[in-house]
């Protein structure tokens, strides 16, 4: 598997987005949203930052937000996708998020008619260092040439 960056604009223009709620896709399983619910992940407008917004948890961010993690592990979160496709590319976007981002993400996926939890997972995105406030374009080769 080959790992490409790409523009935005290629992303935005050529792909379907399959992670759209408007197709059906769905956050459905995280392992942490306290400060951030992981239905945000998938908005499909632009991220805003209010600075004047706080809610039950503390500043109101845009996104998903999880806790910090202070024991070994990561946070992972299951979306659904809307329809059936090929995954061509992700963006991982840390838009407003400047201090409390990850420092790295991979991403798997599966085949799954009903539960994911039991589905075969296959990696198509090794981890990638992330940067805050940044849209992180990757481009997902399914051994095709």
């Amino acid at each position: 598997m080959t790992i490409v960056q790409q523009t935005e604009s290629e992303f935005a223009t050529r792909w379907v987005n399959l992670a759209d709620p408007r197709l059906g896709a769905e956050a459905i399983a995280a392992s942490d949203d306290f400060f951030a619910p992981k239905e945000r992940l998938l908005d499909p407008a632009m991220p805003v930052f209010i600075p004047e917004k706080y809610d039950d948890h503390g500043k109101w961010m845009d996104g998903w937000e999880s806790r910090r993690k202070r024991v070994e592990g990561h946070d992972w979160c299951i979306v659904r996708l809307g329809r059936p496709g090929v995954i061509t590319g992700v963006d991982i976007d840390t838009s407003h998020f400047t201090g409390n981002y990850p420092l790295s993400a991979s991403l798997d996926a599966c085949m799954a008619v009903r539960e994911p939890y039991d589905a075969t997972w296959t990696e198509i995105l090794p981890a990638v260092g992330l940067s805050g406030n940044s849209h992180h374009l990757h481009a997902i080769h399914n051994g095709e040439t």
